[in-house]
């Protein structure tokens, strides 16, 4: 794969299965380089016979499919050039979509009623004034914001106390209608007119952001999950909420006086019970190093939670939930570098479904019908039915990303020099070598690889690159202590964890040049890539990407400053330096390429700006490169031509520093 194949890099949503179980339906997206933007469209996929996957719409880019209750309509949203996402109902035999919505900041989650009729969803509400409220107010116009709070932006997003989501309930129009006639449009006009849509009920307020929607199986109560406590600056608790559907009460706080939650998501089981995942924050509220995501049940309104599973041995932090039989839900335990599908039952029995390899990303289910959007080594995404025999792939989006050449990593455990062992995969270029090695550290840094197709490994390894790439001490899916061991102790096991892992997979790896390696990451991974090379300068170059570089400047400034570093690098003042790449940048003689994105709030530009200059002003030899417009997430779902020109970026210095056989100045 190259970094011009982007467009072949698929994605399929959670799928959506017919109540009748006879097909499925899932958002297939990808980056457009010619559009620069994602683009994608919705897919029906048979799930019975030999007919084909084919095409159901035909929008900019259409995403979050949903069948309703009875089978007849599918929900999806459509989001168009600079334009936030709407929701639009569709027949599902076929037909013109019908718009629902028309949010001035869009919609972002939605759930059915169970009768059908209505549907409740999630908006940002902006404040009069603001975000093109009023024509003429450009944001640099718009008046002076006022905080009084520590938590006021969001990465990806911008300010937030000034649009905070709230839950709506909207009818389900008609689209069977006949529909009203189009006025002709004046000869030099070149706008639509405007769509006409019902007006929203809105069900909650308030100083605080909503989300993460269900229904009661009887249609009464929309379950959500919201932080409202008077402490929720200051910690990471949010509870859950039960809230008349019809509008006519407020929110009850179902969680609050039982536990210290951190809740993900939420969905009632076929029997009623009100199943939900979180993390246990402890009495500080904000105990979230290392810490897995456990499913809880509540049996009824005035119930306490129930614990159904140990945090320490499965973790649902990356998990929806999903009804399936009268007593049990599905979920999706991360685990060793998979997403593994697990069956739980209402008295905490769990049940592993997939195996220990594939990432399972969504599950639809209909009955005993269980359809899956799956990655493996061999795609970056595609559907498959669950059968006793295991899974059935249903189609082969990635067949075209397969013909440029796709490496399959090798899983390997290396012994680390305290005993441990460490967990990760190698990827080796076609040929004898000796090829250039890349150790790449992954972001987090409670996250993980996983031995799916990943496209940066991809494009690395086809320019003549071995990528070699852990999950050290610090990453997810191992256990809570495996996590929590680097809590204010980072820059030690995890160092060292990386760099064992890089001797033994060059040791028992044919065709890889100790002697000429280089070190990458992006944000934690950022974070270890400056850290090792201020203490080991044996790398050819470094590149440190979106890093978490100075966590004394990072308070105040990012998005998560009020917290992250606190509970990872301590307070204390010498604690803090000890961990820090900014105090030791002095010691780094590595030539050093530093990318950032101009409007990350996560890890803030002058984490990179202050390293950079640094490194500048002690001689060693470096670079800077900002990617104007884009967050935290370019990587991964930034514009596809800056994703390109990124890639071009990288190889041109791995050329000038590190050249491979295919990649040389």
């Amino acid at each position: 794969m190259k970094a011009s194949d982007l467009d072949l890099l698929t994605g399929v949503s959670t799928p959506t299965v017919h109540p009748g179980g006879g097909r499925a339906v899932v958002s297939v997206t990808h980056p457009s380089l010619a559009a620069d933007a994602t683009v994608g469209q919705l897919w029906t996929i048979p799930l019975t016979g030999h007919a084909a996957p084919r095409r159901l719409t035909r929008g900019f880019r259409d995403s979050a499919p949903r069948f309703s209750p009875d089978g007849r309509l599918l929900a999806f949203l459509r989001s168009v050039p600079k334009s936030a996402p709407q929701l639009y109902v569709v027949d599902a035999a076929g037909g013109e979509p019908v718009q629902v919505t028309d949010r001035k900041l869009g919609v972002s989650g939605f759930a059915w009623s169970p009768d059908g009729r209505s549907i409740a969803f999630l908006s940002r509400v902006p404040e009069q004034g603001r975000y093109g409220t009023v024509e003429g107010i450009d944001p640099a116009s718009e008046r002076p914001r006022r905080f009084d709070t520590l938590n006021y932006r969001a990465n990806g997003l911008g300010y937030i106390t000034d649009r905070r989501a709230h839950v709506f309930l909207v009818p389900v129009p008609d689209v069977w209608a006949e529909p009203a006639p189009t006025p002709v449009a004046a000869p030099d006009s070149s706008t639509e007119p405007a769509p006409t849509v019902a007006e929203p009920l809105q069900l909650t307020s308030g100083p605080w952001d909503d989300g993460s929607l269900a229904f009661s199986p009887d249609g009464a109560t929309i379950a959500f999950v919201s932080a409202r406590h008077e402490t929720r600056d200051d910690d990471l608790r949010a509870n859950v909420f039960l809230l008349p559907a019809d509008g006519s009460g407020e929110p009850v706080d179902a969680t609050g006086a039982h536990g210290d939650f951190s809740i993900g998501e939420l969905a009632y089981g076929l029997n009623g019970v009100l199943y939900f995942t979180a993390q246990d924050v402890g009495e500080s509220g904000r105990d979230f190093v290392g810490r897995n995501a456990a499913l809880y049940a509540i049996d009824g309104h005035d119930a306490a939670p129930r614990l159904l599973t140990d945090a320490e041995t499965q973790d649902f932090t990356e998990s929806d939930i999903v009804a399936y039989r009268d007593d049990s839900v599905l979920v999706r335990d991360r685990s060793r570098g998979a997403l593994v599908l697990t069956e739980v039952t209402a008295d905490g029995a769990s049940t592993r479904l997939t195996d220990d390899t594939t990432v399972v990303n969504g599950v639809g289910v209909a009955g005993d019908v269980v359809v899956l959007s799956i990655a493996d080594a061999d795609t970056a995404g595609d559907a498959a039915l669950l059968t006793p025999h295991g899974l059935r792939r249903l189609t082969d989006f990635s067949a075209a990303l397969r013909a440029t050449g796709i490496v399959e990593p090798r899983e390997i455990t290396v012994t680390a020099r305290d005993g441990y062992p460490v967990h990760g995969w190698v990827l080796v270029p076609e040929g004898e070598g000796p090829h250039p090695v890349l150790l790449n550290i992954h972001g987090g840094p409670y996250a993980a690889y996983t031995g799916a197709l990943f496209d940066e490994a991809q494009v690395y390894v086809a320019a003549g690159y071995a990528v070699v790439m852990c999950n050290p001490r610090g990453a997810a899916g191992y256990g809570q202590e495996h996590g929590r061991v680097i809590r204010q102790r980072m820059g030690t096991v995890d160092l060292t964890d990386v760099l064992d892992f890089l001797d033994g997979a060059i040791a028992e790896t044919p065709g890889l040049d100790a002697e000429r390696v280089g070190i990458m990451g992006g944000s934690y991974g950022g974070y270890l890539t400056a850290w090792t090379i201020a203490h080991d300068h044996r790398f050819a170059a470094a590149i440190v990407e979106r890093g978490f570089l100075d966590p004394e400047a990072f308070v105040g400034t990012s998005d998560i400053g009020s917290f992250f570093g606190d509970e990872y690098t301590g307070t204390d003042p010498e604690l803090m330096r000890s961990q820090s790449p900014q105090a030791v940048v002095g010691q780094v003689t590595t030539p050093t390429l530093v990318l950032h994105s101009e409007d990350d709030l996560r890890c803030p530009l002058p984490q990179a700006e202050r390293y950079y200059a640094a490194l500048k002003r002690n001689g060693a030899e470096a670079e800077l490169v900002i990617f104007p417009g884009e967050d935290h997430e370019l990587s991964r779902g930034g514009r596809p031509r800056h994703r390109r020109e990124r890639f071009d970026i990288i190889l041109d210095w791995w050329a000038k520093h590190l050249p491979s056989a295919l990649n040389h100045a």
